[in-house]
């Protein structure tokens, strides 16, 4: 059968064909820069970020993807709504996994540019020294260009309170102590570099944490060139900071992860820290209750009790934020995880028991069965009550 092709039909097809070259032939290639955009509960700024960026990136080859941890307040649907008409938007939607640095790799590696740029969702980055930083790395100056507040130049006064500065503060000397090069900013979550070095430091980040900058510094396979460039941290004019106590223990365990070059996993570090809190909110309450006349048994087992649940909120909180438990699953997870921190106490004693036994010291026995306890709990913690979904 021969199918009767009309002339205003191949006129409407001539048409469509001749727009769409159009449109490939403006779009062809990659762009030179990708920003990449790691965001949670951000959707009031996205559309003022972007035109932030479009005023800051005049006359450059670029766009902006956001990585979205599936934001209850509808940032990616703020992203796809400007997506729609601006094709240098994109978003990623993560379903089940939470975290900036992952975020952050995540975005960098579905980019084709030259350059990344890392910048936060709050407004708070100055995006008119982005260029700044882009020219330096495209002039061979550095291998990292730094949004940094703590050079001359620079200016730190957007964050919202004394806690927070002090919280900043302290994470930049911790930093300091172990970075291979001088860098005032270690903490800043404003920098640009080119992607192949990404690509190639990609494999040895951690993806821990929410301070990715030094995770790169450290990881990089070869020592960085770094040079920061002085920019201003605005006040944030929408949402909530993330900066918190919670944010600077994973960012202390990210450190101490670096420190024993990935043999312990940063996850098992922050569970013992936790457990050790536990250790301590034990000691503290028992001997509260044995001041007051309380029986040492009772006194122990309520001490116990409470730092279990200790424990678990902690770990809820910090060790397994990315898998954290909600609603019916949190108790749930109560439940197993006392009878799994039981088990491993009786594990404990026991271990402690032979290795005394076998003649070794007190001291010496009770680490042994103290450590073996942990092992324990962190492992069926990690398979049974916040396995990956």
């Amino acid at each position: 059968m021969t199918t009767l092709v009309l002339p205003d039909q191949l006129s409407r097809t001539a048409t469509a064909t001749s727009t769409f070259t159009a449109v490939e032939d403006m779009r062809a290639g990659s762009p030179e820069i990708t920003v990449v955009v790691p965001c949670y509960r951000e959707a009031p700024n996205v559309r003022p970020l972007v035109d932030a960026l479009t005023q800051a990136l005049a006359g450059r080859d670029w766009e902006v993807v956001f990585v979205d941890d599936n934001s209850p307040d509808g940032t990616i649907e703020a992203v796809r709504e400007l997506a729609r008409s601006n094709w240098r938007v994109r978003g990623i939607s993560r379903i089940g996994r939470r975290g900036l640095s992952t975020a952050v790799i995540e975005g960098a590696l579905s980019s084709s540019a030259t350059y990344i740029a890392v910048m936060d969702g709050d407004l708070q980055h100055d995006e008119t020294r982005l260029g700044v930083m882009l020219d330096a790395l495209a002039g061979g100056h550095c291998d990292i260009a730094v949004g940094s507040r703590h050079v001359a130049g620079g200016d730190n006064s957007g964050l919202a309170n004394v806690w927070r500065h002090a919280l900043s503060n302290g994470g930049i000397t911790l930093a300091q102590m172990i970075l291979p090069v001088k860098l005032g900013d270690p903490m800043s979550g404003f920098f640009a570099l080119r992607r192949d070095l990404f690509v190639r430091t990609a494999p040895r980040l951690s993806g821990a944490g929410f301070k990715i900058l030094m995770d790169l510094v450290l990881s990089a396979p070869e020592k960085v060139r770094v040079e920061e460039i002085p920019c201003t941290f605005k006040p944030r004019l929408a949402g909530e900071s993330k900066l918190d106590i919670l944010v600077m223990l994973q960012f202390l365990g990210l450190m101490l992860d670096k420190l024993f070059h990935g043999w312990l996993p940063m996850r098992f570090l922050v569970f013992a820290f936790v457990g050790l809190i536990g250790i301590i909110v034990n000691i503290a309450i028992m001997n509260v209750l044995r001041l007051s006349g309380t029986d040492f048994s009772v006194a122990q087992t309520v001490g116990t009790f409470a730092a279990m649940l200790v424990n678990f909120w902690l770990d809820n909180t910090l060790t397994y934020r990315d898998r954290r438990l909600r609603g019916i699953r949190l108790y749930g997870g109560l439940l197993v995880f006392l009878v799994v921190c039981s088990a491993g106490a009786w594990a404990n004693i026991g271990i402690a028991q032979l290795f005394r036994d076998d003649g070794q010291t007190f001291d010496r026995a009770s680490a042994t069965g103290a450590v073996i306890g942990v092992v324990w709990n962190y492992a069926v913690s990690s398979t049974l009550i916040w396995r990956r979904k």
